[in-house]
């Protein structure tokens, strides 16, 4: 079940923040992830983010995360990640913004494929300038 986040939520959140993004971003050192756990704390209370609840035991498996209609990341679980917990974050967010965007590294091809096959286009590309890596900008509408 996808529901509007709240403050209890902060965190479960945060720590499939860091652990997903660990591991989707091996490209980069995991004390960049972890350096930046309280200023991401910090910014998460004024995002609008939706959380997946199973709703058997009441454990939040993945929330996405916005700022206007720009994504600041879509987040699950590592054992609960391709059972389309994704896909219904996306499609929550999509019944309410006509049109979105993201930057996701270019090295991220999982992530990449998961938004190509959800409508979304490549737009353009940059450097990250916090990691120097290089990403993708992708919209829908």
């Amino acid at each position: 079940m996808v529901r509007q986040y709240s403050n209890g939520d902060i965190d479960a959140v945060m720590q499939i923040w860091l652990d997903t993004n660990i591991r989707a971003h091996h490209f980069i050192p995991s004390d960049y992830w972890r350096t930046n756990c309280d200023m991401v704390r910090e910014l998460l209370s004024h995002a609008e983010i939706y959380v997946h609840e199973d709703e058997c035991a009441k454990q939040i498996d993945g929330f996405i995360g916005l700022n206007d209609d720009y994504i600041e990341g879509i987040f699950v679980k590592e054992t609960m990640q391709s059972k389309g917990i994704g896909k219904q974050l996306l499609n929550h967010v999509k019944k309410v913004k006509p049109t979105l965007k993201l930057n996701v590294y270019q090295k991220n091809e999982k992530a990449i494929k998961f938004y190509l096959r959800e409508k979304f286009n490549i737009r353009s590309e940059n450097i990250d300038d916090n990691t120097g890596e290089k990403e993708f900008v992708m919209v829908w509408n």
